[in-house]
């Protein structure tokens, strides 16, 4: 299943764009990965051009906030001097939490493009729907599914290995 985008599509290169970015994410994703946290990463688009990176880095900043997106939307603001992220795309590998959308919508982004979809937490399309709600002062435009089986696989291989390691460590263990 390819990509959903909930306004009009874009140019005709939109998919090759949200590709490339993604991937971008993906390689976010993979460094966190290599350092022990959850493989999601997030980049910030701005002018075609990416102004933030960053993987999650909860597990060791010991900081529940530090998901991808907090992070990515940190460096952004900050790079662009303003809390007002107009005309910023956020690509991310997972679908947002509900923090996450959450503060998405407060910074007033034009776009989210996410890869995998996340039915136990998802707040995207999944399990809420809070950058659609019109009761919210801003409804960035949202593409889902973007390169959605590599994303969901990176995390899927992440949390086999994990198990397969805790298996491992239980059954050599003696009584």
């Amino acid at each position: 299943m390819g990509p959903k985008t909930k306004s009009p599509p874009g140019d005709t290169n939109q998919s090759d764009r949200d590709i490339f970015f993604m991937r971008a994410a993906m390689e976010a994703a993979i460094e966190a990965r290599d350092k022990g946290d959850i493989p999601i990463g997030a980049v910030m688009v701005h002018e075609d051009k990416i102004i933030a990176k960053a993987g999650n880095a909860r597990k060791i900043s010991s900081d529940p906030t530090a998901h991808a997106e907090i992070l990515v939307l940190r460096e952004a603001a900050e790079k662009l001097g303003d809390w007002r992220l107009l005309g910023c795309t956020l690509y991310v590998t997972l679908e947002p939490c509900t923090m996450c959308a959450g503060a998405l919508v407060l910074a007033r982004l034009t776009r989210v493009v996410f890869g995998a979809s996340d039915p136990k937490a998802g707040a995207v399309e999944s399990l809420y729907t809070i950058l659609a709600d019109p009761r919210l002062n801003h409804q960035p435009v949202v593409t889902s599914g973007v390169l959605a089986d590599e994303t969901g696989e990176l995390l899927r291989g992440f949390f086999r290995a994990r198990r397969t390691k805790k298996a491992e460590k239980y059954s050599n263990t003696s009584d």
